[in-house]
């Protein structure tokens, strides 16, 4: 089976390997997003599709805008693929593009559709505190994520989970479910279902404002927020920028799914009155606990602005932190 992969995020990188590997697949080339400026140095570097593509000698298409592009379009026809294999390529795909290939536009999409529709399912899909996560491939039509599905698969999420956790099993799962759906698709044998517009939710990108913590949320809302939009959460604290980076929430319900030596906290913060965000108990060799509208969340991982990552027990000590002091909302 002749097949072009579009993809750009590390999270495409597993499913584009997977079919380099699967026998009776040959992958033709692929099309990823202009190479961009990234990290500290913001230096002019490849996707981690790209670099992928490129050390196993395959052509590469890129484009700024691929439906409006007439040379690489003249490219993918002449390929004659049989299937183009999308996975978060970052670009809508035009009617013409998604008539190409004999088998269609398939595409691998991180939400359990038509839940989480869009640019950031895995985080949002965390962030709603869902107890679920998976992938869906499906059928691509002009939509955004609205084509018919063809094979799902779900996982359960752990209470300490965050997205960069659980995108690492969804981009692993990914791969498996689409030689499973290449395979079923060209023997006839898998049949498109589409999806019920009035179950679907949207995923949207995630702006900066996302990241603000409002301590007057729940311990479970605000540690659904943390791990959701894992590791960019941030609040003000002695008068600096503070990333909230994990986090557990100490309440008789969460205690059921965590570890034994988190859960028995549950027991230990004493009864107190102090408005949100106040530091109220620092647990012994885990780290502070602070008062949220409702109930206590332990701090697992901070990073004050322009020191390193610490532990919650680390952060503790090497602050001299007082019970009684409040973290607040993040500076401009």
């Amino acid at each position: 089976m002749k097949l072009i992969y579009w993809g750009t995020p590390q999270f495409a990188v597993p499913s584009l390997e997977r079919l380099l590997n699967e026998p009776g697949f040959e992958v033709l080339g692929v099309v990823t997003q202009p190479d961009k400026r990234r990290g500290r140095g913001k230096q002019v570097s490849p996707s981690p599709v790209k670099s992928v593509a490129v050390a196993a000698g395959l052509p590469v298409w890129q484009s700024q805008n691929i439906k409006k592009d007439t040379e690489i379009l003249a490219a993918l026809r002449s390929q004659a693929a049989d299937a183009f294999v999308v996975v978060a390529y970052g670009q809508i795909l035009s009617p013409e593009i998604l008539a190409m290939p004999r088998l269609g536009c398939i595409n691998s999409h991180g939400s359990l559709l038509p839940k989480y529709r869009g640019a950031a399912p895995i985080q949002w899909g965390l962030y709603h505190g869902e107890p679920m996560a998976g992938v869906t491939t499906m059928l691509m039509d002009e939509g955004m994520d609205t084509g018919d599905m063809l094979l799902q698969h779900r996982i359960e999420i752990g209470l300490l989970e965050n997205s960069l956790d659980v995108a690492i099993r969804l981009a692993d799962l990914s791969g498996e479910l689409l030689v499973k759906t290449l395979h079923q698709r060209d023997e006839k044998t898998i049949t498109p279902v589409p999806q019920d517009p009035a179950q679907a939710t949207y995923a949207p990108l995630i702006q900066k404002s996302d990241y603000h913590l409002d301590w007057s949320r729940s311990a479970i809302a605000l540690h659904n927020q943390i791990r959701g939009f894992a590791p960019n959460c941030v609040t003000q604290f002695r008068g600096a920028n503070l990333k909230i980076m994990e986090t557990a929430p100490l309440n008789a319900t969460a205690a059921k799914a965590l570890p034994e030596e988190l859960a028995a906290l549950t027991q230990a913060i004493p009864a107190t009155d102090a408005p949100p965000g106040s530091l109220v108990y620092i647990a012994p060799q885990q780290g502070p606990v602070v008062q949220t509208g409702e109930g206590g969340l332990l701090l697992r991982s901070l990073q004050m602005a322009g020191k390193r990552r610490q532990s919650g027990w680390d952060f503790a000590n090497g602050l001299r932190l007082s019970v009684g002091e409040r973290l607040g909302e993040t500076t401009a």
